[in-house]
């Protein structure tokens, strides 16, 4: 079943549109709960302090002296409350008679909201809510003490309920016009985010990214190829397993600095130059390795990293190497075939020309030499591989002019799986081209081929009549790179890919040679895998 995906923009915009609501909302509730307390708080010590202050006035004690103290005490509670604002100024006596009211037809009447007995009884000041002749209110109450400490009345100033809810009718929306703004900048700050989030990952939603990295570790840890990448102060983002093998490292890397744990160099020099290196060369503990390295630029061109990757040397000169002597090989087998071909051209030549005898002659030789050597060959030398390396060799040698001979007391049995036919290739091979190339130039070249497994080893030895080795360079024979021929630049490996073929196969090499009297190179395998007795 399809799951719906939803947008980064879409998801950043719901988050903050609920939270800015639930926070305006919440903010808004106790804010209005503190302001409508505040407000209340306020009216009621503004009423309570105008009836204290209209309670101790000497003119409204000395009007209860007279006979109609209402004519004194009801022009300056009116002007009182106009100059304060209170809803309403009544002073009433110790029986709660009116002698100030704002609507003049209520004085004389009694005062309305049964909360004048603290006042009157107790002496108390204080603040009351009731329903009064105007309606509910808020109000301060005071007595109104004579000269002999005695209650004579009591002063209630209040101010309407209604009008106090809509002032904080007022203040509230105040406050929600703010919380509207709050929330419209939220979602335009919202969008923009989305926007600038979207733009740094490249229009990428967060479960494309997560499918990328998902992509990444896994091709990443596919590849033969170690890979590792650093930013640009030089600690590692991204190691794979591979390249932890080549390296020896068994740990984990991520966030360490590169330079503790191989010799980085190479790659603070792209971080400096911001050009790419190819095929370099690491030489990092029992290996060599090869190394690529590209920086990491980003939209402005500016470095932000370097990735590297890892290449085993032996594995690449291996590969190399194999592929050199399978073509080898395979020139050696069209060299055979182009000899015999040159034959049957002579053969159909004589017989064109009536040459019978001269046919029958060489067909007979031919057929003569060729029983001896398949003879040898086939009957003596039963491992495949090496029949195969020894009859392109043969043709060779008869395209060379060269006589190659094997010695009638090899005796090779079938080899172990461990000795594959690409080393074979490499060691045989090498071993009788550098013997052909040792007798080119002679008037009777010979190399003889000798093979056998008689005992632990498997012994391989070819032999030449050429000029031989003086005992300086068969020091140096085996050093890659190290030859006698003029033309440097194509030789100098083969003798240096013998000498590995032989090492991974556990065996030695001994060569024999004295200036004038040829050449003898012996190798030395064990028939048993691993098995070094060098």
């Amino acid at each position: 079943m399809h799951t719906l995906k939803v947008s980064l923009q879409t998801k950043i915009l719901g988050f903050v549109l609920l939270l800015t609501f639930f926070i305006t909302t919440l903010l808004t509730v106790y804010f209005m709960m503190v302001e409508s307390k505040q407000i209340e708080e306020q009216k009621g010590r503004l009423a309570l302090e105008i009836s204290k202050t209209v309670a101790n006035m000497p003119t409204i004690i000395q009007a209860f002296q007279t006979k109609n103290p209402s004519k004194t005490i009801q022009p300056l509670a009116e002007k009182i409350r106009k100059q304060t604002g209170a809803e309403f100024i009544v002073v009433g006596n110790k029986k709660g008679i009116r002698y100030s009211h704002p609507i003049k037809s209520r004085i004389g009447k009694k005062m309305i909201g049964g909360d004048n007995e603290r006042a009157i009884v107790k002496g108390e000041s204080y603040i009351s809510k009731a329903k009064g002749s105007l309606g509910a209110s808020l109000r301060g109450k005071a007595p109104i003490f004579n000269q002999r400490g005695e209650i004579i009345g009591v002063v209630s100033v209040g101010f309407m309920l209604e009008d106090i809810q809509h002032q904080m009718y007022m203040r509230l929306m105040k406050v929600v016009i703010v919380a509207v703004i709050a929330l419209i900048v939220s979602i335009l700050g919202s969008v923009l985010l989305a926007r600038n989030i979207r733009k740094d990952t490249m229009g990428l939603e967060p479960y494309e990214i997560a499918a990328l990295y998902k992509e990444k570790r896994a091709i990443l840890h596919a590849v033969k190829e170690g890979i590792l990448a650093i930013d640009e102060h030089g600690f590692i983002i991204t190691m794979n397993q591979p390249a932890k093998q080549l390296l020896h490292i068994n740990r984990k890397v991520r966030q360490t600095k590169v330079d503790q744990l191989i010799p980085a160099g190479f790659l603070y020099e792209v971080l400096d130059s911001k050009q790419p290196q190819t095929d370099a060369e690491l030489i990092w503990k029992d290996k060599i390795l090869i190394v690529n390295t590209t920086p990491i630029l980003n939209e402005q061109g500016e470095i932000s990293g370097v990735v590297a990757s890892f290449r085993d040397k032996s594995e690449v000169e291996d590969m190399v190497n194999t592929l050199s002597e399978v073509r080898k090989y395979s020139e050696d087998l069209r060299a055979q075939t182009h000899e015999f071909t040159n034959k049957l051209h002579v053969i159909s030549g004589l017989l064109q020309l009536g040459e019978y005898d001269e046919v029958i002659q060489m067909i007979q030789e031919e057929t003569a030499m060729l029983q001896s050597q398949h003879k040898l060959l086939f009957e003596q030398i039963k491992d495949a591989k090496v029949q195969a390396i020894i009859l392109g060799k043969l043709g060779k040698a008869s395209e060379k002019k060269i006589s190659l001979e094997i010695d009638t007391n090899s005796d090779l049995r079938p080899l172990p799986k461990h000795i594959k036919l690409s080393q074979l290739i490499v060691i045989i091979g090498n071993l009788i081209d550098n013997a052909f190339e040792a007798v080119a130039k002679l008037t009777n070249p010979l190399v003889i081929f000798f093979a056998t497994d008689i005992g632990e080893d498997m012994i391989i030895e070819i032999s030449d009549n050429g000029n031989g080795i003086t005992g300086e360079e068969i020091s140096h024979i085996f050093e890659r790179g190290f030859t006698t021929k003029t033309n440097r630049a194509q030789h100098g490996f083969g003798l240096a890919n013998v000498k590995e073929a032989v090492d991974e196969l556990g065996g030695y090499i001994e060569v024999h040679s004295k200036a004038g009297n040829g050449t003898t190179f012996t190798v030395y395998i064990p028939k048993r895998g691993g098995e070094s007795r060098a």
